[in-house]
């Protein structure tokens, strides 16, 4: 029943526009199987099978992650192989996150894909670009990804930062905004 919409990457989307209806279809659509993954002990099985149905992809099965999960949107979520992801973490995926193999994901985590524009005429629509956060990377306790970012293989988001541009691989980043830190 859950299927991906292709979505413009940074052009509005506006409230009144079909695609925004759909949008919101996929999120009803959703939001009791978001529900169920987070009500009640799940065992893995259980937590993969529902992130199944979410998602419409296979999450292979070295994934792990203490719940709870959230999402808003859910199909478009991509998770490789030996993905942790800690608890409550949000998953906001409009634009499309992927988790490459061996992503570490910290407690409170928010990966973000949707922004709005600056014009409040418009405010109410979305704009969306994707998040990739690339091999071997780990995203520290609290730390925010904004829209439109990747970090690097093997980089190093620290805790709290906020990461509004793309992580170089190989470094650590840590502030608000993100700035580089140390390479490693």
């Amino acid at each position: 029943m859950n299927y991906t919409l292709d979505l413009p990457l940074n052009q509005l989307i506006a409230q009144n526009s079909e695609l925004f209806r759909q949008i919101h279809q996929i999120v009803d659509n959703n939001a009791p199987l978001v529900a169920e993954l987070n009500s009640g002990f799940r065992t893995q099985n259980e937590v993969r099978a529902i992130l199944n149905e979410i998602t419409g992809t296979e999450i292979d099965a070295s994934f792990h992650v203490n719940l709870p999960l959230y999402t808003d949107f859910g199909v478009h979520i991509r998770i490789g192989k030996r993905v942790f992801i800690n608890t409550a973490v949000m998953l906001t995926d409009l634009g499309g996150i992927t988790l490459e193999d061996d992503v570490l994901i910290g407690p409170r985590v928010n990966i973000i894909t949707v922004d709005h524009p600056i014009d409040p005429a418009q405010r109410r629509g979305v704009i969306v670009k994707p998040v990739v956060i690339k091999k071997n990377a780990w995203i520290g306790a609290g730390a925010t990804i904004l829209a439109g970012v990747t970090v690097g293989e093997n980089a190093i988001v620290a805790a709290g930062a906020v990461v509004n541009k793309d992580v170089p691989a190989n470094t650590i980043v840590g502030g608000i905004p993100a700035k580089v830190i140390k390479e490693i």
